[in-house]
């Protein structure tokens, strides 16, 4: 499955950005079947979970570095899933990827089953 992240861009510390995934031309894609969820990579840094939504009871995770900043939402109508990022930091500079995977936790990002070419954040004055 090629889940398209789209939404990245420049902003300046403090701004915001919403970030999208989406499966397109795979009409029987349904996020609510997966767990899915965004982890990002920095450049010459290892991928770490960022947010997911659990497929088993709908329960959120956040890593502490985003918690009260970043919202994760999912758009069962539109089969899309949302990050919105708010009080932009230079350390959340990296390329964020929209992915299925086994566990919604910090492990979320060990666990990727299905992803697709991410989008790049860059926060910087």
């Amino acid at each position: 499955v090629q889940l398209q992240a789209s939404g990245g861009g420049l902003a300046q510390p403090g701004d915001s950005l919403r970030l999208s995934c989406a499966a397109p031309g795979l009409p029987a894609f349904r996020f609510d079947d997966y767990t899915i969820g965004w982890f990002r990579q920095a450049p010459g840094q290892k991928r770490e979970t960022v947010s997911c939504i659990s497929q088993t009871d709908g329960s959120l995770y956040y890593q502490d570095s985003v918690k009260g900043r970043f919202t994760i939402s999912r758009d069962d109508a539109k089969n899309t899933l949302y990050l919105q990022m708010d009080d932009l930091k230079p350390g959340d500079t990296a390329v964020y990827y929209c992915a299925t995977g086994a566990f919604c936790s910090d492990y979320f990002a060990s666990s990727v089953h299905s992803r697709g070419q991410g989008t790049l954040v860059t926060v910087s004055s």
